[in-house]
């Protein structure tokens, strides 16, 4: 059987890590939550306590934290990843990070001799449960080659898009452009609905038919209509990624009006309180509407 070791079982990373067992890998886990690698090795697997245990039993080793800074104690803090890890293995990054840092990460593993896949992953919990999340990857040849079975295994589409770090890293922030863009523009033109006293049902089922529509109003504004902004993707998720999107943009001059507007708009949603809502909460920013309650139209 071969075997596989993930790290972070969030909402992504339980999913993947599921996939794969049910695709035939003897899964080695751990998480920040004791609890929730123990959970998950109650189905089948391995849970381990800390990132340098599973390490230590696994030739690829999926990463799928927040951020850079978990990241770099997945890797390099106290029973940190990189120093269990054998030459010739793979680690794979699966968060939403700065490009540059990415690249660095990556030669930085290969002064350990660790081979490194910028790996970051689109498409939520469901589509990770099921196999068919969409990851930008870019990396080294020798990376793919030992890893390939591995993200062909995790996720519906793996798109490799560079030799070198870098490019997965950049086409994942781009894609959190349009994303935090829709999500803000969704909210913003539900909120003007309200506010003109449009019943909230019927403007959702006439614009999710019609030419304005996109994936992010469906999907986003349906947890509006329903009242629940249970945090499937939170509010500060899109502070931290729009950030990195306007970090990356202003280091070569470039504008980005829409990306910084709607980087307020999420800045605003959280520091009046909803940073760990769904990112569907940003409409909570407008004033003078009432919000749908449990399916109610306003």
């Amino acid at each position: 059987m071969n075997k596989a070791g993930l790290i972070g079982l969030g909402a992504m990373g339980a999913g993947i890590a599921a996939t794969l067992r049910d695709r035939g890998y003897e899964m080695h886990v751990c998480d920040a939550r004791p609890g929730a690698a123990v959970r998950f090795a109650e189905a089948g697997g391995v849970a381990w306590a800390t990132p340098a245990q599973v390490a230590h039993r696994s030739e690829v080793v999926i990463s799928v934290v927040v951020n850079a800074v978990q990241t770099e104690d997945v890797l390099f803090g106290e029973n940190g990843a990189a120093a269990a890890m054998k030459p010739g293995s793979v680690f794979v990054m699966c968060s939403t990070v700065d490009p540059n840092w990415s690249i660095a990460l990556e030669e930085r593993l290969a002064a350990l001799g660790i081979l490194y896949i910028d790996a970051p992953i689109s498409g939520g919990a469901a589509k990770a449960a099921s196999g068919q999340m969409t990851m930008m990857s870019s990396a080294r040849p020798e990376a793919y080659a030992r890893a390939d079975a591995v993200l062909d295994a995790m996720a519906g589409k793996v798109y490799r898009l560079g030799d070198r770090a870098g490019a997965g890293s950049k086409v994942k922030i781009i894609n959190q452009l349009l994303a935090g863009v829709h999500i803000a523009a969704a909210a913003e033109a539900m909120a003007l609905g309200l506010r003109e006293g449009v019943a909230a049902e019927a403007l959702y089922e006439v614009i999710t038919h019609s030419a304005g529509n996109s994936w992010m109003f469906e999907n986003r504004m349906a947890h509006v209509l329903a009242g629940d902004y249970t945090p499937l993707s939170a509010v500060d998720i899109f502070v931290k990624d729009l950030g990195l999107v306007l970090d990356t943009a202003r280091a070569s001059k470039f504008p980005l009006p829409l990306a910084s507007t709607a980087h307020q708009m999420f800045m605003q949603a959280s520091t009046a309180g909803f940073a760990k809502e769904d990112d569907s909460a940003v409409i909570k920013i407008f004033p003078g509407i009432e919000l749908p309650r449990g399916g109610e139209s306003a």
